[in-house]
């Protein structure tokens, strides 16, 4: 792959393709622990960290993985990560641990790593599937520091609507409302830089 590439497949996965603003992906975890930009960033790292790995994992093993089982087997792989990951944060994280909770151990269960596992790394090298996770995980973790920095932030100004479940949705509704209006209008600039026979084609 070329370096052009692999920038494309983390423009992709941060804004085009974005596995929270664009798939609705991994909701519980984004909803429940964005209360605070720290806790953000913490999880964050954790599913970048397991989305990276898993991928590459599968893509290395996809020649061997029998296509019956192939689910269990990426739930395995991803177990495997998350129970390394989460150790690393009880033993050097421990009050991020705690503030995280269960949705470490829940992360097996995120539904866009799995997915990304079955849609692109058990199909693509391995090379391409690490760059995809990279891609994926860093847009969910951006999405998750923004929200988390977002309701704190707003949390201080004294709504505390905003550290409670009605809050965790107006503001995913906000950023899922700013990306398509910032696309829109980059649409918009696009078709108005066109010849005029273009744009009637189109």
């Amino acid at each position: 792959m070329t370096q052009g590439t692999y920038i494309e497949q983390l423009r992709t996965g941060l804004w085009q393709d974005n596995p929270g603003l664009v798939q609705l992906l991994g909701l519980c975890p984004l909803l429940a622990v964005t209360t605070t930009f720290v806790n953000g960033l913490g999880l964050g790292i954790a599913t970048l960290l397991v989305l990276t790995l898993s991928n590459g994992l599968v893509s290395l093993t996809r020649r061997w993985i029998i296509q019956e089982i192939r689910i269990p087997i990426y739930v395995l792989i991803i177990a495997s990560l998350v129970t390394c990951v989460e150790l690393i944060f009880k033993a050097w994280f421990p009050t991020l641990d705690r503030s995280l909770g269960i949705f470490i151990p829940l992360i097996v269960t995120n539904c866009a790593i799995v997915a990304r596992a079955e849609l692109f790394a058990s199909r693509n090298t391995i090379g391409a599937s690490i760059a995809d996770g990279i891609g994926m995980g860093a847009g969910f973790a951006a999405l998750l520091m923004a929200l988390g920095a977002f309701r704190e932030l707003i949390t201080y100004s004294g709504l505390l609507l905003a550290i409670l479940p009605p809050g965790a949705f107006f503001s995913l509704a906000l950023a899922v409302a700013a990306k398509n209006a910032i696309d829109l209008r980059q649409r918009r600039k696009q078709g108005a830089g066109m010849p005029s026979n273009v744009r009637q084609r189109r």
